[in-house]
């Protein structure tokens, strides 16, 4: 390139607070090769894009550089930009004056300094720059979902609405989610069931969407527009199409009442087989292979047993594990969250005191199909408490544990407060321990307001311990409103956990070659642009697996990351990214460490001729990241855009000048 035109944004005051922004353009007028040297305020808007295309046009420009903020933001703005105005989109340099320079330097004078030098390296690499072309890939015209809840059920249905066939995977029994163990809605106070059952009865009827339940993503390889995907569907012992959903096995099976019901939070008992709960989508029978006594011992010794009593002949010990496979255009993961177990906090006494449970628990105990069947009890006596005590942020906001909000706790404990009123009457002493009351919704502030009117003590600070006492249990609690120390007696406490990345998120993250953060939880390509993006394209996130969120967060993103994933679906074909890696099979000495440090399995050996092994990069898997070209002990592993030479151009300038 020997005809290269240097743009310098002001980024408002962002840039030009700190970077003497004229004398930068003068600087780079003066470097070899430049023919065109100019700067704008907002260098992004419509009039800084429309100056770069009549300089491009003028000046028979070759190769672009711009220097404003991070490449992140606005390369492709840029690349667009360049392209529209004739040339190859891949010709432009990004010089970053802005996080790298502006925002990091508070002397003017260093600043103005680091920011010539920055765009006398990307001038550098631009010279060098070679044009490239985006290949086509075809697309296949259907979604996976990963994830049955509230948000995966809605992205289905949105899919499937808009003519796309989707595969909606569930790794439990039934879909529904952490929605359907709760019993009513905040601030409305509708019943759960009753709007998500017609949900689940719609993706169970949608022609679109087919329903993998009791079933697990294992493997996905490809790249947008082509995943090929494998699922595992576990063996429910129980043949699907013939099982009605009766429930004579249930009731017949000799364990039923002996094993712990994860549904109702191990407050209750089922059999080794079981229906998960009434409203289950698909309503179909599953025997638990590690309880049921005929799958262990070969024999149950119950007569009649469960393949006695079923009349559809539904029951087949002889099921084994199913791998399907099946390619997609994009995914979305909706695979929700955990609820961080109290246990690792040993002042609360959870685990070890029965009358300490958690919100999810009560719940369970309020829903009419819980394992009291609405009855509020203590679980240690089955006797109706005289007093309740919540406790909020268990481990959330913690620097120790969890150092985020968990979004839904305050709105939690305070609708629940409404129901023990409800169910309970005026008699019981209710008591919440706060931090802080955040009531950020719609209509939630009047929610709270509201429940402050109804009886209830709160208490502005955190216990320091949970006691047993012949009596009940102990709370010490010192009130930051009041300055006061107070002792809560009290019969069930309530705690209020902090909410967690589920447990198998890790494994599913490297399925996927998906990001987290720090926090655990999957994370998205940009927090304020693209929420619903990951960094890995065609791969979309909504709900709770990508941070903590209400039921109608989660349903809106859910919905938007849908839309993202139909404007792929909807085109028949997509433009790859050409900045990916390729090899030099003449310095190539096949010793396969590119092939052990691709986390995308976009590398294979590939036997030649003459029997010596090279490498071979597969293009649709390859991601551009780099870390095979940074490994390669010969320099035969490459990267279009990020060549060798391209990038020590860059060094020899800034190593110059140091």
């Amino acid at each position: 390139m020997d005809r290269i035109g240097v743009f310098v944004c002001h980024c408002g005051v962002n840039i030009a607070a700190t970077v003497d922004v004229d004398e930068v353009v003068d600087f780079a007028g003066k470097l070899d090769g430049v023919v065109v040297s100019k700067s704008y305020k907002y260098m992004c808007s419509d009039n800084g894009a429309n100056l770069i295309k009549e300089s491009i046009k003028k000046f028979k420009l070759d190769g672009v550089v711009v220097a404003s903020c991070s490449p992140q933001m606005h390369e492709h703005t840029f690349r667009r930009v360049v392209e529209e105005a004739g040339l190859n989109p891949f010709v432009l340099e990004i010089a970053n004056i802005r996080e790298q320079c502006s925002w990091v330097h508070p002397d003017r004078k260093e600043a103005t300094e680091k920011a010539k030098l920055l765009v006398k390296g990307a001038v550098a690499k631009v010279r060098l720059l070679e044009p490239l072309v985006r290949e086509k890939v075809k697309v296949t015209p259907k979604a996976l979902v990963v994830g049955g809840g509230i948000a995966g059920i809605q992205a289905s249905l949105d899919l499937s609405e808009k003519g796309f066939h989707v595969y909606l995977v569930e790794k439990e029994p039934s879909i529904g989610g952490r929605m359907a163990q709760l019993d009513k809605t905040f601030p409305t106070l509708d019943c759960a069931s009753c709007i998500l059952t017609p949900k689940m009865m719609d993706v169970k009827n949608h022609p679109n969407i087919e329903l993998f339940a009791y079933s697990e993503v294992v493997s996905v390889d490809g790249s947008i527009g082509n995943y090929r995907v494998k699922v595992v569907r576990k063996p429910r012992y129980v043949d699907f199409d013939k099982c009605t959903g009766c429930g004579d096995c249930v009731n017949v099976c000799r364990m039923k009442g002996k094993v712990p019901d994860e549904f109702n939070m191990n407050l209750g008992k089922r059999g080794a087989v079981y229906i998960p709960f009434p409203q289950a989508i698909p309503l179909k029978a599953t025997i638990d292979p590690e309880q049921c006594l005929f799958l262990r011992y070969g024999k149950c010794g119950r007569s009649p047993a469960c393949q006695d009593v079923c009349e559809a002949e539904a029951i087949d010990f002889t099921q084994r594990e199913e791998l399907v496979e099946f390619e997609v255009g994009v995914i979305v993961v909706a695979t929700g969250y955990d609820l961080l177990d109290p246990s690792a906090l040993y002042e609360y006494g959870y685990s070890r005191y029965k009358d300490v449970i958690t919100t999810l628990e009560l719940e369970r105990l309020i829903s009419s199909s819980g394992p009291t069947g609405g009855e509020i009890v203590c679980p240690s006596d089955q006797r109706k408490p005289g007093s309740v005590t919540f406790v909020l942020c268990v481990g959330s906001r913690d620097e120790t544990v969890c150092t985020w909000c968990c979004r839904v706790g305050c709105m939690t404990a305070l609708k629940q407060a409404y129901l023990l009123r409800e169910h309970l009457g005026d008699d019981v002493e209710i008591n919440i321990c706060y931090t802080d009351i955040r009531s950020f919704g719609k209509r939630y502030e009047e929610f709270y307001r509201r429940i402050r009117g109804v009886k209830t003590n709160f208490f502005r600070g955190r216990p320091s311990e949970v006691k047993e006492k012949k009596d009940g249990l102990t709370i010490d609690v010192f009130d930051t409103m009041t300055n006061k120390l107070f002792e809560i007696k009290t019969d069930l406490v309530v705690l209020v956990p902090a909410v967690v990345p589920r447990n198998d998120s890790s494994d599913l993250g490297k399925i996927l070659h998906v990001s987290r953060g720090a926090d655990g939880f999957f994370l998205e390509a940009h927090p304020k642009l693209k929420p619903m993006d990951t960094f890995t394209d065609g791969i979309f996130i909504a709900g709770c697996c990508q941070g903590p969120k209400d039921i109608q967060d989660s349903v809106a993103q859910a919905s938007g990351a849908a839309s993202r994933a139909a404007n792929i679906l909807s085109k028949e074909e997509l433009e790859a990214e050409p900045l990916i890696a390729f090899v030099d099979e003449d310095f190539c000495s096949g010793c396969a460490t590119c092939v052990s440090v691709c986390s995308f399995n976009a590398i294979e050996l590939m036997k030649k001729e003459d029997n010596k092994y090279v490498a071979r990069v597969v293009e649709a898997l390859c991601k551009g990241c780099g870390s095979c070209v940074a490994a390669c002990p010969s320099g035969a592993m490459q990267q279009k855009g990020f060549k060798d030479d391209q990038i020590l151009a860059v060094v020899d300038v800034l190593g110059g000048e140091a």
